[in-house]
């Protein structure tokens, strides 16, 4: 059981550190730590497999990585692999295929340029990448009452919860959560979960016609059922996170020079448990 333990403390660590921008080519050319991620994607335990996915996801979202991630041994397969296992939830599913698709595209001329000037008009509210899969969308959430860790925690268990939750993350800064969903879910289901906290209250971001960012309430009595996910286990508690700057999105855990060191011990974990 610790051997587990270990591998999702580890793919939740790397996940985090994915998370930052900053992080995100020194992971990909460290030369355990994508191997590893690969190999999580094949463990028996769905939890490490969606954690697992999250950092690949993360890890996709810089340009200059794809390349590599695209040719690292076995990633295809095992993306594959995900996508076709009866066994696989279906939000693992989905974001398998999206990762899937992104690398696919990686080394077309056409398809990245046309992405290039797609993510130019939303780079400053850092909006995932892959808005053409018509079977997810993102919605912008602005959040009163995001003002610390411990709201920050709440908030996330309540979209981890809702069955059709992709994935998501924080911008505490700007108390906003960017979260991919399947694109039959409602946004309402959002402000339904989050309000239910009852100290946080959310407000939907859209663009308007100028092109400038409009914050709309969710209409009152516009509460939906929420359909809660049972299929991914509940994460683990995580280890207190070493920054010191909670005005910095949720899954920062340090610098680059931070995690340079970590990836090493991350490194040599992957290598003493290449089986589980």
């Amino acid at each position: 059981m610790s051997g587990e333990l270990d591998a999702l403390t580890v793919v939740n660590q790397l996940r985090d550190l994915a998370a930052d921008p900053l992080n995100r080519r020194a992971i990909v050319q460290d030369n355990g730590c994508l191997p590893g991620l690969i190999l999580f994607l094949d463990h028996p335990n769905p939890q490490v497999v969606y954690s697992a996915l999250l950092a690949v996801r993360y890890l996709a979202e810089c340009r200059a990585n794809r390349e590599k991630m695209k040719g690292e041994l076995g990633m295809m397969l095992s993306l594959q692999n995900v996508m076709q296992k009866s066994t696989s939830p279906g939000e693992t599913k989905l974001l398998a295929s999206e990762i899937y698709e992104i690398l696919q595209a990686a080394g077309n001329e056409e398809a990245e340029q046309a992405e290039a000037a797609a993510t130019s008009c939303r780079r400053k509210a850092h909006f995932f990448l892959g808005a053409t899969n018509k079977r997810a969308k993102t919605v912008v959430l602005h959040i009163d009452g995001l003002d610390d860790s411990t709201r920050r925690s709440l908030c996330e268990e309540a979209l981890l919860k809702i069955r059709g939750v992709i994935s998501f993350t924080f911008q505490m800064a700007v108390k906003r959560c960017v979260v991919r969903i399947r694109s039959d879910l409602k946004a309402e289901a959002l402000g339904t979960a989050i309000n239910s906290t009852k100290v946080m209250k959310a407000q939907q971001v859209v663009k308007g016609e100028d092109g400038g960012e409009l914050i709309l309430p969710f209409q009152e009595g516009s509460e939906v059922v929420v359909e809660e996910n049972t299929n991914i286990p509940d994460y683990l508690p995580e280890e207190e996170s070493p920054s010191q700057e909670p005005d910095k999105a949720v899954t920062r855990v340090g610098s680059i020079t931070d995690g340079a060191g970590w990836l090493s011990t991350a490194a040599n974990f992957l290598t003493r448990s290449f089986y589980w």
